[in-house]
């Protein structure tokens, strides 16, 4: 989408500086919003400067499960956007706090990345051999971004340990995501294979559950040094993502403010279906590009 199909599609400042009057924080998606294809988009590097130095409070709430929050801010450090780990709440750092209180000190089968494992560390995992052994047993089989460990073996261990009673758990459900490849599959479609499988409708973590969406506003809070209330309510806050589901949908329904960009995988063709269906439900306001977003903050 060229600059010109983005202006066409968006809203003009004025309505997106009054649709936004009394936005005090943001939480922001990752991939179409700072990112793509592993490159910062641009005006994105601003923008975050701009939020640090305007105090305003955000959050980056990513369904990346590929790698640890460590490894993400570095990453996203690299190519110019200053995100500490303890800024982002991802599908993996949610899913390990949810499997370290639910299952405590019993075995979990993690299909997952090896750095995104360390997010579960002091758990039990099994490894794919001992998954695969004959008898094995497990609370839970997590299902993340496991990228060339998704393979038959690995797969068909987790279906017999579901059939045997582990309870499935999906990082998320992302269909696809763009990455310097192009289009690539995402693992939402391995989860939703074994739940065709097994029969199993496996427990959502990540975005569009409004689990994941409180406890990243929970975890806003507004500078020490302001003479307002520290506390935010969900309507002083925006969610800016480009996906109409994992995004806007999810963050409409905990009574957030919703933002969807066209920097991002879905533009025009998804706002129009959008318009025409109940779900997912259009977004409060649309804007060509995160800073067109940070610029009208009042």
């Amino acid at each position: 989408m060229d600059d010109r199909e983005r202006a066409a599609l968006a809203d003009p400042p004025a309505l997106l500086r009054q649709k936004l009057r009394g936005v005090r924080a943001l939480l922001l998606d990752m991939d179409g919003v700072l990112v793509l294809r592993g490159k910062a988009l641009p005006g994105a590097e601003a923008s975050v400067d701009r939020l640090r130095l305007r105090a305003i409070p955000f959050r980056l709430v990513t369904n990346t499960s590929l790698v640890s929050r460590a490894t993400l801010s570095a990453h996203l450090a690299e190519i110019g956007l200053d995100v500490p780990a303890p800024w982002i709440v991802s599908a993996v750092s949610a899913t390990a706090a949810y499997t370290a209180q639910r299952f405590a000190d019993r075995p979990l089968y993690v299909l997952a990345s090896p750095d995104s494992r360390t997010e579960f560390a002091g758990q039990r995992l099994l490894t794919h051999a001992e998954a695969a052994r004959r008898g094995a047993d497990a609370a839970a089989v997590v299902v993340g971004d496991a990228a060339e460990e998704f393979r038959f073996e690995t797969l068909d261990a987790a279906f017999r340990l579901v059939r045997g009673g582990a309870r499935l758990v999906a990082m998320h459900r992302n269909r696809w995501w763009l990455t310097p490849a192009g289009e690539t599959l995402d693992s939402g479609a391995f989860a939703r294979a074994l739940e065709y499988a097994t029969e199993r409708r496996a427990l959502l973590i990540g975005k569009p559950a409004t689990a994941f969406f409180r406890a990243a506003l929970a975890d806003l809070r507004l500078p020490a040094a302001s003479t307002a209330a520290s506390a935010l309510v969900p309507g002083e806050v925006a969610m800016v993502g480009d996906d109409l589901w994992a995004d806007i949908a999810g963050a409409r329904r905990v009574g957030l403010r919703t933002v969807f960009v066209l920097s991002g995988k879905h533009g025009g063709p998804e706002l129009a279906a959008a318009a025409r269906r109940p779900r997912p439900a259009p977004p409060d306001v649309v804007a060509p590009t995160l800073w067109d977003v940070v610029a009208a903050l009042d």
